[in-house]
């Protein structure tokens, strides 16, 4: 089962989606881009984007810290 915990637009074809998932019995995070296709149906997942197990969580959180410290100081 996948359960969405955020999202927001990429662009306006494209959204961002972080989930959790569970795959062969293991938990996970999931950060993928999804898109809508032509015929205007339903979000669909492309290859773009990256799957970690949950205990990988402190180390993205980390990265994604020490990102926003690096980035210039404007707003967003």
């Amino acid at each position: 089962m996948t359960e969405v915990i955020a999202s927001f637009e990429k662009n306006s074809f494209e959204e961002v989606r972080i989930s959790l998932t569970n795959f062969k019995g293991k938990d996970l995070i999931d950060l993928r881009v999804y898109y809508r296709p032509d015929d205007g149906e339903e979000m669909r997942p492309t290859k773009k984007g990256i799957t970690i197990s949950l205990e990988k969580f402190s180390e993205l959180k980390s990265a994604i810290l020490a990102l926003e410290k690096a980035l210039p100081k404007k707003e967003m």
